[in-house]
């Protein structure tokens, strides 16, 4: 069994994408051999207001019979515009999405924003895990239009807020940048409910990175459509027995998804 924590659907303002609607991503899927998405609407970091993209995500979702056990709906939000508290109930009680996505390079706040911490609050009270994306394309070839140059995040650069709201569950995705947090950070992050998925390229040492965080903060995701479908599932098969024992990788690949998400 497969779960991709860390897909989407929709577009992308700067470069033309493939698979990205649901029936599509479906087909990838199938072809692939996972089981089940975790899915927002890319729309909604650059609509003005997201809440429109979650309400074509939640449209697009309910056309389908098929799509309601294959797809895991998270609602993008921001918690700088007016009205998101409605947003965010909207979201979690009449469209029962099961996670939020945030993107404060995007939506120009800092991640320790009071507003933010209220709305990971709300999250945690609501058992909604907050997803948060390092990157979303690489920045040596973006587009003059997307966030400049050097505005990629690294895993310590979460911390703070993560810091503000200990007992929240988070996501973090396409990781970049330094993985590796020194000896108190790793003892912090060790202790809270907190999955990176495998799609990002700062996991290119990814048994290393096992060992020093543990078999249960890693999970499957491939960042689909922007990057490709199949390194995140390489990253966890190429481990070595010695490195990851097939128990371990039962994990990676749906095990820890599975708790993160109530499943």
């Amino acid at each position: 069994m497969l779960v991709d924590m860390n897909a989407y659907v929709g577009h992308w303002p700067f470069r033309k994408l493939n698979y990205n609607t649901c029936e599509s991503l479906l087909g990838r899927m199938n072809e692939f051999g996972v089981d089940i998405s975790v899915i927002s609407n890319l729309q909604g970091i650059f609509y003005q207001n997201p809440q429109s993209a979650n309400e074509e995500l939640h449209e697009m979702l309910q056309s389908n019979s098929l799509f309601e056990d294959r797809f895991i709906p998270f609602a993008v939000l921001n918690p700088v515009y007016a009205g998101w508290e409605h947003d965010f109930g909207v979201c979690s009680e009449e469209m029962d999405m099961k996670g939020i996505r945030l993107y404060p390079r995007y939506h120009h706040y800092e991640i320790t924003n009071p507003s933010c911490i209220e709305l990971v609050k709300s999250a945690r009270d609501k058992g909604m895990p907050v997803a948060i994306s390092l990157r979303m394309s690489d920045s040596r070839a973006t587009s003059w239009m997307d966030l400049e140059r050097g505005n990629e995040w690294s895993l310590k650069d979460v911390l703070p807020l993560i810091k503000e709201v200990p007992d929240a569950r988070y996501l973090i995705l396409n990781v970049v940048g330094n993985p590796f947090l020194d000896d108190e950070e790793t003892e912090f992050f060790k202790k809270t409910n907190i999955v990176m998925d495998t799609s990002g390229r700062g996991l290119r040492r990814f048994a290393e990175l096992l060992k020093r965080y543990g078999k249960d903060k890693f999970a499957f995701g491939t960042h689909s459509p922007i990057l490709d479908y199949v390194t995140g599932a390489l990253r966890i098969e190429s481990l070595r027995n010695s490195e990851a024992g097939e128990e371990t990788k039962e994990l990676l690949r749906h095990g820890n998804a599975e708790k993160m998400l109530d499943l």
